[in-house]
C-alpha cells in the first residue's frame, strides 16, 4: 500500500491513531471471531446485515457466535471505523420488524482495503511467488501506442488511451510487489546457517537460473520501457487532457477523490524514476541486479561454510534427536558420561594445534598460566558461534585481470616474433650465435621435423606461419653447433639451415601461379583454419 492511503505524511496524528485502529481487530481477543464477522460484510457488495443475521451466516459455516456477542464484536469494530451504522426506515409494520431493523452495519471504504489485504495475508504461502516479468515486455508495447496517440492529440481515443494508461500503471504495480516478495523470499533462505545437502542444491537452481531470467528479462525489456517515456514526456500534456476529458467521479461533499493511476504528473514521474533512477537514485533495473549480484555473493558464502574442515556443516537436528533418544534410554550415570563425551565437558586443558601451534612446546601438560594466549575469533569469543557476519563480499571484477592476461599475451607474442626474426636471419645454423629464445624456438622446430623421416638426399621443412620463420633439417656425417650466452647446443648428425616461412629451397620446382593453386584445390587449401594450423 502507499505510504499515503491511510493518512499519509500530511495527516494529524489523530486521523493516523485511527487508521492504526483498522488493524486492531486483527490482533484483539477473539481476532478469529473478528475476522469472521468482516467477512461476512465484505464477501458482498453493500452488505447491510444486523447482528442476529451476522449469527445466522456464521452458524451455516460451523461457527458458533451468539447474536448478542455478534453485536459486541459489531460495535467495536465500528469504534475501530471497520465498520459503520446503516441508516435505516424508522417506517416498520411491527414491532418485530423494528427489533430486527435496530442496530444494522455496513463496512467501511478504508475498513473493506484492510480486511482485504489482511485475508490475502493470511492466504498468502510461505514459498517463492513467481516474478510476473512477462508484464514487462506488454508495457512496452502498450507505452508505444500511448506515445502513438500522442503525437496525434487531434485524433485521441480517450477510451482507448485510458484503457492503456490503467493497464501500464496496473501491471507496473502487480511486477514490481512480485519482485519485493520474491527478493524477500530469498532473503528469508539466503539467513538460514542451516541451509545444506538437497535444500541447498534446488535453491542453487532456483538462484542460478530464475533469478538470472529474470535479470535477462529486465535487461531486454526496460530499455525500451524507459525510451518510451522519455519519449512521452514533452506530449504528457496531451495524454492528461484527453483523460481529463472522459466522466469521471466527483464527491458530492466536496472531498478529494482518489484517481486512477496515470491521471497525474506525479504518477508519471514515479513511474520514470522506477527505470532512470531519477536524481541520484538507484533505479529499479539497477536494484534487481545489485540484489542478484549480493544473493550469489551470500550462496558463495554458504558454499564455502559447508566446505570449510572448521564449519558447521549441515543442520544437526537429525543428530540431536538420535542423541535426546538416547538420553532418554540411558540411566542417569551413562547419561552423565554421554554429556560429557558428546559436548566435551571435560577439564580444561592445552590442546595442541599441530603445525601452527604459536609455540610448540605447549602440550596438554602445560598449564593455562604458562602457555601463550590462543587467538579466538570475536564471534565465537563474545557469541558463542560461527555464523558468518558482516557485509557479504562482492564478487570481484575480472576485468583488471583479463587486461593483465592480454598484456602478458601480447609480450610473449611480441618476444617470439622477434625470435623468429632473429632465426630467420641466421641462415645456415652451425656456428651460429643465437639469443637463449630463438634457441628454444629451434628446438621446438627440430623436434617436428625430427617426428617426420628424414632422408640424406632430401631436407624436411618445417615452418611457423605466424611467426614467419622456416627450418630445413636434413641428416649429415658432420654436427651442427648452436652457440648461446647460456652455453652451447650440439645437433649430432644434423644440418640445420634457417630462413624466411614460404622462402623457396635450392632445387625446388618453381611455385605455381595462384590460379594454378586454385584449381588443384589442396587438402591443406581445404581445411579450416583450426585444422590447419599455425606450423606445418
Amino acid at each position: 500500500m502507499e505510504e499515503g492511503y491511510f493518512g499519509g505524511e500530511d495527516g494529524s496524528e489523530d486521523e493516523l491513531d485511527e487508521r492504526r485502529d483498522l488493524f486492531r481487530y486483527v490482533t484483539a481477543d477473539n481476532a478469529a471471531e473478528y475476522l469472521a464477522v468482516m467477512d461476512q460484510f465484505t464477501q458482498t457488495l453493500l452488505a447491510d446485515l444486523s447482528a442476529a443475521e451476522v449469527s445466522e451466516a456464521l452458524a451455516k459455516r460451523g461457527i458458533a457466535l451468539s447474536p448478542e456477542d455478534a453485536e459486541a464484536r459489531c460495535a467495536s469494530l465500528v469504534r475501530w471505523k471497520n465498520l459503520m451504522p446503516s441508516a435505516r426506515d424508522p417506517r416498520v409494520p411491527t414491532v418485530a420488524a423494528l427489533r430486527h431493523t435496530r442496530a444494522r452495519f455496513q463496512v467501511t471504504r478504508l475498513g473493506g482495503t484492510v480486511h482485504r489485504q489482511v485475508t490475502k495475508v493470511l492466504q498468502m504461502r510461505d514459498g517463492a511467488r513467481e516474478v510476473a516479468r512477462e508484464l514487462l515486455g506488454s508495457m512496452a508495447v502498450l507505452l508505444s501506442k500511448i506515445l502513438s496517440r500522442a503525437q496525434h492529440p487531434r485524433t485521441i481515443d480517450a477510451e482507448a488511451l485510458a484503457a492503456d494508461v490503467t493497464t501500464v500503471f496496473t501491471n507496473q504495480a502487480y511486477f514490481a510487489d512480485s519482485i519485493r516478495d520474491f527478493y524477500a523470499y530469498l532473503s528469508s533462505v539466503l539467513v538460514r546457517y542451516d541451509l545444506a545437502g538437497e535444500e541447498y542444491a534446488s535453491f542453487k537452481g532456483l538462484l542460478l537460473e530464475y533469478v538470472h531470467l529474470i535479470d535477462t528479462d529486465v535487461s531486454r525489456h526496460s530499455p525500451a520501457v524507459l525510451k518510451c517515456l522519455e519519449d512521452l514526456q514533452p506530449v504528457l500534456d496531451h495524454v492528461l487532457s484527453a483523460l481529463d476529458s472522459l466522466p469521471g467521479l466527483a464527491s458530492a461533499d466536496g472531498a478529494p477523490v482518489e484517481r486512477l493511476p496515470g491521471r497525474q504528473y506525479n504518477d508519471w514521474a514515479e513511474l520514470l524514476a522506477w527505470y532512470s533512477g531519477g536524481e541520484g537514485g538507484m533505479s529499479g533495473p539497477a536494484q534487481l541486479r545489485a540484489a542478484a549480484e549480493s544473493a550469489l555473493g551470500q550462496l558463495l558464502t554458504n558454499a564455502r561454510r559447508m566446505l570449510t574442515p572448521g564449519g558447521t556443516g549441515g543442520a544437526r537436528r537429525s543428530d540431536l534427536m538420535h542423541l535426546a533418544g538416547l538420553f532418554a534410554q540411558a540411566s542417569v550415570e551413562e547419561a552423565h558420561r554421554g554429556f560429557a563425551a558428546a559436548f566435551g565437558a571435560y577439564p580444561a586443558r592445552h590442546v595442541s594445534f599441530g603445525p601452527e601451534e604459536a609455540d610448540p612446546r605447549d602440550t596438554a601438560s602445560t598449564s593455562w598460566w604458562d602457555a601463550g594466549p590462543v587467538d579466538v575469533p570475536v564471534s565465537l569469543r563474545e557469541r558463542g558461534d560461527r555464523t558468518a557476519r558482516g557485509r557479504t563480499a562482492r564478487v570481484p571484477d575480472p576485468g583488471m585481470d583479463i587486461a593483465r592476461l592480454q598484456e602478458e599475451a601480447a609480450q610473449e607474442l611480441a618476444a617470439r616474433q622477434t625470435a623468429g626474426a632473429e632465426l630467420a636471419a641466421a641462415g645456415a645454423l652451425d656456428g651460429a650465435h643465437l639469443t637463449p629464445a630463438a634457441r628454444d624456438l629451434l628446438l621446438e622446430l627440430v623436434s617436428m621435423a625430427l617426428a617426420k623421416e628424414l632422408s640424406p638426399s632430401q631436407a624436411v621443412r618445417v615452418e611457423d606461419i605466424d611467426l614467419h620463420v622456416a627450418v630445413d633439417v636434413a641428416e649429415s656425417d658432420t654436427d651442427t653447433v648452436i652457440r648461446s650466452d647460456d652455453g652451447d647446443t650440439t645437433f649430432l648428425r644434423l644440418v640445420l639451415k634457417a630462413c624466411a616461412a614460404g622462402e623457396a629451397r635450392p632445387g625446388d620446382p618453381p611455385a605455381e601461379s595462384a590460379a594454378d593453386e586454385l584449381a588443384a584445390g589442396t587438402d591443406e587449401d581445404r581445411q579450416p583454419p583450426s585444422a590447419a594450423g599455425g606450423v606445418r
